[in-house]
């Protein structure tokens, strides 16, 4: 995987250990020019808003056609990347060696979140993902909106001045919960530390990962122990761990990574009910933006989950587009009126920015 592609603000290293550890069930590829890409079936209807979910899977006879919806599909970028990394040069040369390469054994080919504006990978970035959109409708792909990013600038001096931006309702929340820190233990510890070199930790760190994801609404992408064990124990990703005790006890942590000036926000583990007494999502947003305060960095870059809360916290958002193409052109012209169901983060933006 090389380090010049466009849109990768995360360090190369964690993509590498990506490739060699893929989530369950998945199996990953380098493509033309470097770029990641990973097969998987695909249950088109993860990113369907709830309610609408609960409406299709209603309708007679669901339990039938539910499993034509969970089509094998080649993805291009990871999941461990907020955004599809893409090459330099001609981007009609890159899909057609791409569709060349995977529709033989994929029903979907898909390019996963390419960016729709530059705030976080800069203009020559965004410009040949531009490119690479355009090319895609030359090429038979569907462009369906994607997910919104939460990020928040780091253009104030102080998290008191952070607060003055929050209504004053919020403020007063905020505080109340943040009292819970007084009781907790908070330790920062780099990926490569000598305890991550110890079975009984990695362990523990990997069933708190799936406490979460147990309790995820969205379940795609199971990461393995192995995936933990290579980026746990590799001190080369600039990665920080935020370790959140009480009591003696591990109740919680965060795994960021400072790259390119930014925190970027990539996974939690969380013991229940421990967590949520602690109000531990509301402390580590804080404890996140104090420590890229302290560190001189540009931007704390949230994820994908949980919009709602994250605005409410004070984040910004940006958006992506996903270019689908199907392989069978019948099923291509009769989704494409129904592609509106697929784009609940996009459809809540627009009511929040209006």
């Amino acid at each position: 995987m090389r380090a010049s592609l466009h849109n990768l603000i995360e360090p190369p290293g964690l993509i590498r250990h990506f490739l060699d550890y893929p989530p369950q069930g998945f199996s990953t590829r380098e493509l033309d020019r470097g770029v990641p890409a990973f097969s998987a079936p695909f249950d088109l209807l993860t990113t369907v808003d709830p309610p609408d979910r609960r409406k299709l899977e209603a309708l007679p006879l669901s339990r039938v056609w539910r499993r034509w919806c969970v089509p094998y599909t080649c993805f291009v970028g990871a999941t461990c990347t907020e955004y599809a990394p893409l090459p330099d040069g001609s981007a009609d040369a890159f899909l057609e060696d791409l569709l060349r390469r995977t529709l033989p054994e994929h029903s979907f080919v898909i390019v996963k979140d390419i960016p729709t504006e530059a705030t976080l990978v800069g203009d020559a970035a965004f410009a040949s993902s531009q490119a690479v959109r355009e090319a895609c409708g030359r090429h038979g792909f569907i462009l369906v909106e994607g997910q919104a990013l939460a990020y928040v600038a780091l253009d104030f001096a102080s998290i008191d001045a952070y607060f003055e931006r929050l209504s004053k309702s919020r403020r007063k929340d905020l505080r109340r919960k943040l009292k819970s820190r007084e009781d907790l233990v908070i330790d920062i510890v780099h990926t490569g530390d000598a305890r991550f070199f110890d079975e009984a930790t990695l362990l523990l760190h990997y069933e708190m990962y799936l406490e979460v994801y147990r309790q995820s609404e969205i379940h795609f992408d199971l990461l393995t122990p192995e995936f933990f064990r290579a980026v746990l124990q590799d001190g080369t990703l600039g990665g920080v761990v935020f370790s959140y005790r009480a009591q003696g006890e591990l109740i919680g942590y965060n795994l960021c990574f400072v790259h390119n000036g930014m925190l970027l926000d990539k996974y939690v583990g969380f013991r229940y009910p421990q967590a949520r007494e602690h109000n531990l999502y509301m402390v580590s947003w804080f404890q996140n933006l104090q420590y890229a305060l302290d560190n001189g960095l540009t931007h704390y870059v949230a994820g994908w989950t949980d919009p709602e809360i994250k605005r409410a916290l004070g984040a910004s958002f940006t958006l992506t587009q996903h270019a689908v193409h199907v392989r069978n052109p019948v099923l291509r012209t009769l989704l494409k009126p129904f592609k509106r169901l697929f784009e609940a983060d996009a459809s809540w933006h627009r009511q929040q920015t209006r």
